[in-house]
């Protein structure tokens, strides 16, 4: 490991569609299957939704654009001196302080061989790739968002809008397993059943809660 900013580079847009997506989706789909239930005006709801699927989105470019950024901090697999100088603080001794640096070397080995294997790049640290990056998981956080939102806006017949949103999600699901089992080399049946298995779990969810508050 050299000293300078390192960061994971992404493998590209099927990794930010992979992240955001499925995020979207299954978020605006939980909130849609709760809120519906309580009774409010048709705006109201219309705005909880938006402002849910926007300030959402906004955290999930934030936390991608971090993850593309890399961590300055831990570029270097020894003790800074300020690091140092605090376990002394600590009345920890010179040969234990070695110790701890003598494994964090290793399991910095440890790590570089592992990215080796996974054949995982690492790259400098670029902003604008980061920002590409935060911005195309944002993205398809709010295309996920959106397939669980969209049938209630076009449509404030709540009830029935509930059931085409529920036909979207597990198409989109499917879809979307289909798509994450050709990128990352799984079978497809697995993927899909995993998934279709958290879709079933949120409904589950939401009439619990139906139940316990009505």
């Amino acid at each position: 490991m050299t000293a300078s900013h390192k960061a994971i580079r992404s493998s590209g847009w099927k990794t930010d569609f992979l992240i955001g997506f499925p995020d979207g989706l299954f978020l605006l789909f939980f909130a849609t299957q709760v809120i519906q239930l309580f009774s409010i005006k048709v705006q109201t709801f219309y705005t909880i939704h938006l402002c849910l699927l926007l300030g959402a989105g906004v955290l999930v470019m934030f936390s991608a654009f971090q993850a593309n950024k890399g961590d300055l901090q831990h570029d270097s697999p020894l003790l800074s001196d300020k690091e140092r100088a605090k376990l002394q603080q600590l009345d920890i001794n010179a040969h234990t302080i070695t110790h701890i640096e003598q494994e964090m070397e290793k399991d910095a080995h440890s790590w570089e061989q592992l990215l080796e294997n996974e054949k995982v790049s690492e790259t400098s640290f670029s902003r604008s790739r980061a920002i590409k990056h935060g911005l195309l998981t944002g993205f398809f956080f709010l295309l996920g968002g959106t397939v669980s939102l969209g049938p209630y806006l076009s449509n404030e017949n709540f009830p029935a809008a509930s059931q085409t949103s529920i036909m979207l999600v597990f198409l989109g699901l499917t879809v979307f397993s289909f798509i994450k089992a050709r990128v990352t080399a799984q079978r497809p049946l697995p993927v899909i059943l995993r998934y279709w298995l958290m879709g079933a779990g949120i409904l589950a969810g939401a009439w619990i809660l139906h139940k316990a508050i009505f």
